[in-house]
């Protein structure tokens, strides 16, 4: 449970009808299983200790009897077991009886939470059988205990930070007012689901999606169990669809008319970052919460354990990893990035867009989407002036590709050598040429965007930014020379990400020329050519002096969007990376993308206006508000500490 994992088991066990002992037995064989393979919730499905298919057969003492002596068993041999367990049973309580969830822990009862929506439509007649549940937990006597039966019980894990656990029966999903919304909306951050649903055409989907819709409108861990094969096939077939998700995610699902057990980690420290940042989620809040809603908190001591990760993690969490969707989300961007720079050409009466076109990845990609905005606006592309600047460090083959973009493009081209004019300030400020420091680099970079502001004062135009967002958190940009533009088209985009969308438009463009160029920018090594070639090839190369991007932008991405610990988030890039680089390899460049990100928040605090595009953002007018001079104390000691 290292870093707020805890490993959860879906258990489906092959049942006989009315047969508890038999049920018993599958039901304790995959406990034990489940625990010994690190799960820490096991949940079983509903009424599984008699079979959800006994009719009639609910009203005769003899099962009811037979039940409770099979929950005293399975309560038994809970006794060592490290995990709460959750199964199914009938119980009679003052002359009623109810479909409950019996929630077990190392050999002991701790509650039981009745199923509260009865259906009784269709194929379903449990109303025949069972009464509806009440929400406030009364105590009844258990073998001499005070044991809680109500549905608002929260279950309450010490060693697990934040965890809250709570249930729900089946159709209590299904309804409009679930009982989980009230749970979540009292803390419960993992709902268990003991559920007995048949299948006919089309209802798995829909239960899949009802059940990653439920985890994304609750922020929460969902494990829903299925009753399978073993149940009567009368007239019903059951599936043992089991499905665990987290916050709209499917994290395992097993595959219909299959019984057995699906394990997965839940991340409540996820949970609770979403949770922590929306504030319209309203978490015992008196005014969503009603007055009368009772909770019995009940704490069970599950031990922390060093959870073994079997979940995955994207190694390019900005990139969708299917291609279809991938293709969906790169259109989608550009229209967002369009769509923005229209709007801002359109509100200021300006026709005329200035870009500095390298021929590298971030300037061809702000290009076309100028192109595409002035498409939208109904501007002439020749109102789109790029400017190529050769300097020290200009290799044949970016030049080369600026200019079969501008040409197929159709945008006005302009080529200004900027080495004279570079030359001339070394003279002014007395720096030496041969002196290859960060002066000679910045040199270039301001003289360019100073080029790039006249001719926009010039043209009446306004200049667009190329930066992207991997950049921007590195703090890779020259102050006041490329980190200075009118509007930023790529500010929200990390730079994993531009290379995908530059494939996409190169792969739906209908110019083969124009293809062509951008295949090879996309082939092109990331760098700003600011020092001088080796035999004509880029000497210069971005990664080999900041980092990986794909590791920065893991960094990035699990930093902000959940405010994950960098021993965390390390862990899960060793984990993700372990085919790609070592571990001192990614400790090394972590390392590094904190100091920089803390070290460079200065130029982050004065970006010019750029639209976001996906869950984070870097400006200072929207998802991050950080002080210039914040620390990186706490998060360096963790890294330090890494061994």
């Amino acid at each position: 449970m290292r870093d707020g994992f805890i490993k959860v088991a879906s258990a489906t066990p092959k049942v006989k009808v009315c047969d508890v002992t038999a049920n018993v037995r599958e039901i304790v064989k995959l406990m034990a299983d489940a625990e010994y393979n690190g799960a820490k919730i096991i949940v079983f499905p509903e009424l599984c200790i008699t079979g959800y298919t006994c009719q009639d057969m609910f009203l005769q003492y003899p099962l009811l009897e037979k039940a409770m002596d099979g929950l005293d068993e399975i309560i038994e041999a809970s006794t060592g077991i490290d995990a709460l367990v959750f199964v199914g049973l009938p119980i009679e309580v003052d002359g009623k009886l109810y479909n409950v969830a019996a929630a077990v822990y190392g050999g002991s009862l701790l509650a039981f939470i009745p199923k509260n929506n009865i259906p009784n439509y269709s194929e379903f007649y449990e109303v025949r059988h069972f009464y509806p549940g009440f929400a406030d937990p009364v105590y009844i006597n258990y073998k001499g205990f005070d044991v809680p039966i109500g549905q608002n019980v929260i279950f309450t894990v010490p060693s697990v930070t934040g965890l809250q656990i709570a249930c729900e029966i089946c159709e209590d999903l299904w309804v409009a007012d679930t009982p989980s919304t009230r749970h979540a909306m009292n803390g419960a951050n993992v709902i268990v689901n003991l559920s007995a649903g048949n299948e006919i055409i089309g209802k798995s989907e829909y239960r899949r999606m009802l059940v990653q819709a439920t985890s994304a409108r609750l922020v929460c861990g969902y494990i829903y169990t299925d009753a399978g094969e073993g149940e009567s096939t009368q007239d019903l077939v059951f599936p043992g669809h089991n499905i665990i998700a987290e916050n709209g995610s499917v994290l395992n699902e097993s595959e219909c008319f299959t019984n057995g057990v699906i394990y997965a980690e839940l991340d409540i420290e996820r949970l609770r970052s979403d949770r922590r940042r929306m504030n319209t989620f309203k978490v015992n809040d008196p005014s969503v919460i009603e007055d009368d809603n009772n909770y019995a908190k009940i704490v069970c001591n599950i031990q922390m354990t060093d959870t073994e990760l079997t979940r995955s993690f994207a190694k390019n969490p900005f990139v969708p990893a299917d291609d279809a969707e991938r293709n969906k989300r790169c259109n989608h961007i550009l229209n967002i990035q369009s769509f923005g720079l229209k709007k801002r050409i359109e509100h200021i009466g300006c026709k005329n867009a200035v870009i500095g076109l390298s021929g590298g990845l971030d300037s061809t990609l702000a290009l076309l989407v100028t192109v595409k905005a002035f498409g939208l606006a109904g501007y002439s592309r020749e109102g789109i002036i790029a400017v190529t600047m050769p300097c020290f460090g200009t290799t044949d083959r970016t030049y080369n590709n600026a200019l079969v973009l501008a040409k197929t493009l159709g945008v006005t081209l302009k080529e200004i050598c900027i080495e004279a004019a570079v030359k001339q300030h070394f003279e002014d400020i007395g720096h030496d040429i041969n002196t290859l420091d960060i002066t000679y680099e910045n040199s270039q970079a301001r003289e360019r965007t100073q080029v790039l502001m006249d001719i926009a004062n010039a043209t009446g135009g306004i200049v667009i930014g190329t930066g992207d967002m991997s950049e921007l958190a590195l703090g890779w940009a020259t102050y006041n020379g490329d980190h200075m533009s009118m509007y930023g088209v790529n500010c929200g985009v990390p730079k994993t990400l531009v290379r995908y969308l530059v494939k996409y438009y190169a792969d739906t463009c209908d110019n083969e020329e124009l293809k062509k160029a951008l295949i090879d920018v996309i082939d092109t090594p990331v760098s700003p050519e600011l020092l001088p070639p080796k035999d004509g090839e880029i000497s210069q190369k971005t990664e080999n002096l900041v980092g990986p991007y794909n590791l920065h932008d893991f960094f990035l991405y699990y930093m902000l969007r959940y405010g994950f610990s960098p021993k965390k988030i390390y862990r899960m890039a060793c984990k993700s990376y372990k085919m790609d680089y070592s571990s001192d390899i990614i400790l090394k460049w972590e390392k590094e993308f904190y100091k920089r990100f803390f070290s460079q928040q200065f130029k982050r605090s004065c970006l010019p206006d750029g639209p976001k595009v996906g869950s984070i953002a870097l400006s200072p007018r929207g998802d991050l508000r950080m002080p210039s001079d914040a620390c990186r104390t706490a998060w360096f000691k963790e890294l330090e500490d890494i061994k």
